[in-house]
Order: C-alpha cells, then sequence, then structure tokens
C-alpha cells in the first residue's frame, strides 16, 4: 500500500510538473531551417553551465572551509583571553611579593643566626628563608610559563588569520571566475537573442513530454503489476483442482524443491523522486536551495530535508554523506552524480532523473543515458 500510495504521488506530481511547463512550440520551417545552429548553440550553453556549476560547487566548498577557520578563530580568541588573564594575575602576585620584599626586607643568613634565640628557633627561621625563596622562585616561573602560553596562543592566532586570508583570498578568487563564466554566458545568449526563444520553447516541450512519458511508464509499471498479482492469486485458486492424475503403473514424479527467494535490496527513499517532481519548472538559481530558484546541491538538500534527512549544500559533501550503489541497484530517489562531482541529480526511475542543470534552464526530467559520458557514479543517502 505505501508503494501504491508513494507511485500514484509521483504520478500526480509529475502530471502537475509537466502543466506548470511553457506551452510547446509547432516546429515551422523556420525553426527547422534554424535546427543545426541550434544544436551547436545548445551544446555551448550546456557546456557553459556545466563549468559554471562546478565553479559554484567549488564556492560553497570554500565557504565551508572558511567557517571552520572562524569556528577555530572563535576558540583561539578565548583561550587567548585567558592566557592573558593568568598572565596579568600572575603579574600582579609578583608585584606584590617584590613591593614586599622592598618593604619588609629579606633576612639573610648572618640576620637568621643572630637573631636566633635557640637552636630550634634557627632551624625555624632557615626554614622559614627557604620556603619565601621557594614561593618567589615558584612565581617567577608562573609568570614565565603563562607568558610563553601568551606568545604560543598568538603564534596561533596568526597562523589562523593567515589560513583566514588565504581562504577569503581563494574565495574571492573563484567568485571571480563564477562572474566571469556568467557574463561570457551572457555574452553568449545576447549573441543568439534572436534564437534563444525558440529554444525555450523547444526545451518546454520536451520537458513537457519527458514528464508525459515518465507519467505512462509510471501508470503501465503498476498496470502490470497489478495484471500480474491478478494472475497469481488465479492460478493459485486454480492449480490444486487441476492437477492431472498419474498414469497407471507409474509413480508420481516429486515435485522439484523451492528455489528460496532472496530477500528484496533496500529502496533507499523513493519519496525523494515523488517530491522532486513537485518542483519541475522552477527556474536555476545560483545558489538556490528553495522553491524560489534550485541549483543542482541545493534541489537535492532542499527534497530530503522534507524527509526529516540533513544533506550539506554541495556535491561533494553529498557524495561523502551517502553510500556508493551500482547501476543495477538503482532506485528511485538514489542520487547520481556527474562532471567530477560538479553536478548532482536525483533518480526516478526508467533511466531518468531530475536535476537543475544550470543558469538559463528550470528543474527538468534527463535521460540518464545522455550523461554518461560525464557520469562519476551512483549513490543512495542512508
Amino acid at each position: 500500500m505505501r508503494t501504491r500510495r508513494v507511485i500514484a504521488f509521483l504520478t500526480a506530481a509529475l502530471v502537475a510538473g509537466a502543466a506548470a511547463v511553457a506551452a510547446s512550440a509547432r516546429p515551422t520551417p523556420e525553426i527547422l531551417a534554424q535546427q543545426a545552429r541550434e544544436r551547436g548553440v545548445i551544446a555551448e550553453i550546456n557546456q557553459i553551465g556545466a563549468n559554471l556549476e562546478q565553479v559554484v560547487q567549488a564556492y560553497d566548498g570554500a565557504r565551508i572551509r572558511l567557517a571552520t577557520v572562524d569556528l577555530s578563530l572563535q576558540r583561539n580568541t578565548v583561550a587567548l583571553g585567558v592566557a592573558k588573564h593568568n598572565l596579568h594575575a600572575s603579574e600582579q602576585r609578583l608585584s606584590q611579593r617584590l613591593v614586599s620584599l622592598y618593604v619588609d626586607g629579606q633576612p639573610g643568613t648572618l640576620d637568621v643566626l643572630a637573631g636566633a634565640k635557640s637552636l630550634s628557633d634557627m632551624i625555624n627561621r632557615l626554614e622559614t628563608t627557604q620556603v619565601v625563596t621557594k614561593q618567589d622562585a615558584e612565581i617567577g616561573v608562573a609568570t614565565l610559563s603563562f607568558k610563553q602560553t601568551v606568545q604560543r596562543r598568538e603564534t596561533l592566532l596568526r597562523r589562523e588569520r593567515r589560513q583566514r586570508a588565504a581562504a577569503v583570498a581563494e574565495l574571492a578568487s573563484r567568485r571571480q571566475t563564477i562572474e566571469g563564466a556568467l557574463a561570457q554566458q551572457r555574452r553568449l545568449l545576447a549573441s543568439i537573442h534572436e534564437t534563444i526563444a525558440q529554444l525555450q520553447a523547444q526545451e518546454a516541450a520536451r520537458e513537457r513530454r519527458l514528464a508525459e512519458l515518465a507519467q505512462e511508464r509510471i501508470a503501465r509499471e503498476e498496470a502490470a503489476r497489478r495484471q500480474a498479482a491478478i494472475a497469481a492469486a488465479q492460478k493459485a485458486a486454480t492449480e490444486p483442482a487441476q492437477a492431472p492424475a498419474p498414469a497407471p503403473g507409474l509413480a508420481a514424479s516429486p515435485a522439484p524443491p523451492a528455489i528460496p527467494t532472496p530477500p528484496p535490496s533496500g529502496v533507499g527513499h523513493p519519496e525523494a523522486a515523488s517530491i522532486a517532481a513537485q518542483y519541475l519548472g522552477v527556474p536555476y538559481v545560483w545558489g538556490g536551495a528553495s522553491p524560489a530558484g534550485f541549483d543542482c546541491s541545493g534541489l537535492v538538500m532542499y527534497v530530503y530535508a522534507q524527509l526529516g534527512i540533513s544533506l550539506p549544500h554541495y556535491t561533494v559533501a553529498q557524495w561523502n554523506a551517502t553510500t556508493p550503489i551500482s547501476l543495477s541497484d538503482i532506485q528511485p530517489g538514489d542520487l547520481v552524480f556527474f562532471y567530477g562531482l560538479g553536478h548532482v541529480g536525483i533518480y526516478i526511475g526508467g533511466g531518468q532523473f531530475i536535476h537543475a542543470p544550470h543558469t538559463g534552464t528550470v528543474v527538468q526530467v534527463s535521460d540518464l543515458a545522455s550523461y554518461m559520458g560525464a557520469f562519476d557514479g551512483a549513490r543512495r543517502v542512508p
């Protein structure tokens, strides 16, 4: 029943997603005449978009590293404050002791011997002098130790600051790369201004058709499962009555031993596929992680958050947080990665996956086979 509800929900979501895509355009002779040019433009846009997405994911990784450095800086700042406080307290103790020695004076050995009234008194005076001298030494050692602690903390803090500066410089460089890629893409789109509307219309029609095919496939699979269940029930009900009697004089052959059926493997989170289908047609937004706009890892993070599963907004971290599976075991809801972990999507079955490709596109259904040249692997969310 749970599987049927998931399938029904996925079907409804795919229909809703298909309705959200813009209306298709009739392939007029003018569009047919531009097809050769369009193929080259689409390939170029996809390549730029793929490169841009990898830079975006690298930016997310640099942001995570910067957050780690900030946390380390905060901890070192606290430790430095403690060391300075201890140093100040030790210096105060030492200062008070020096003032006391200056005012009262430190008795020498001759003073102790001359002032002693008895042998016992002399021994006590000598021991007192030694204790005071030992305390002075301990205060000095403690003060030096605190100074060294402060110096070590300051050295560590400077190192952390240099690391932070390096991370910020790396972040600025990556951002500049991203902005350059975006500027290049805007120039490309401007150069094909007359064709882009036709390309968008064709893309909308293609996405609508893919959604319709996915809906039909799910309906066929569900109908086939129902028919198989009915046929199995009918066969089980009629087999005892139709069993032929053994021929005279011949012993009945023993029934073949039953072959145990292996337990089904885990199916991950098929609900993720139906949730992702709700956002078909949502525009790609750089760094987006909400229904207002998604990038690839933002879509995955948001979908799995609806299931109470927390994933990071970074393709490499999502790869590390999941379990490897083979293509033969892939199920709806599993993640598929491409372009050296620069892109990610959610598998929905039938050799298709949902993803947010790049700037200028929307959340859409694509065929896994068309991306196999850039395929890194499939992973299952625990």
